[in-house]
């Protein structure tokens, strides 16, 4: 019995991981005129970044529900829960005013995230003292798209533009 159990366990895992993989790889089309735009920071759609509010950096990942995390608990400054399966992130602390405050009770803001040849739109809710040279931590989900295995930690030269208006479509961005 205790075969099975185990192997009841160990297929689970397996399914889960594999489940995990493929929701990270899946992608949203998203207009690819709303794209240029935000890449172009420019224009009158609400779907235009903020003129220069694109930072460059490091990213991690944040997960208050895992022993060893030093985050103030399961609710981000925007009073949401965290969720590990949104596509959400936290910015540094000190960046919090390009993004429009990040306060709690706040409309969330959102953000186009480039990185290793990846483009994903996320939430901005949450803010925090990052470690140094990070600029963005990213949850569980949205570290799973640009590091499927989630061994390296920290994904580095990420480019992070404020988006303004709200709206936005979360998720993976589709490659043209």
């Amino acid at each position: 019995m205790v075969m099975r159990l185990g192997a009841a366990i160990c297929g689970a895992a397996v399914l889960l991981a594999c489940s995990s993989a493929a929701m990270a790889q899946a992608e949203i089309a998203v207009p690819s005129r709303a794209v240029n735009e935000v890449s172009k920071s420019g224009g009158g759609s609400r779907h235009v970044a903020s003129a220069g509010a694109t930072i460059v950096g490091a990213a991690s990942m944040y997960n208050p529900f895992e022993p060893g995390y030093r985050e103030g608990g399961p609710h981000t400054a925007s009073g949401e829960r965290y969720d590990l399966f949104a596509w959400a992130a936290a910015i540094k602390t000190r960046l919090r005013g390009m993004f429009g405050g990040v306060r709690y009770g706040a409309k969330p803001k959102y953000a186009l995230v480039e990185g290793n040849g990846k483009k994903v739109i996320v939430k901005i809710n949450d803010v925090g003292p990052l470690a140094p040279g990070r600029i963005i931590d990213f949850n569980k989900q949205t570290m799973r798209y640009f590091d499927p295995s989630l061994e390296r930690g920290v994904v580095r030269n990420v480019k992070v533009t404020a988006l303004s208006g709200d709206g936005w479509t979360l998720g993976p961005i589709a490659r043209n």
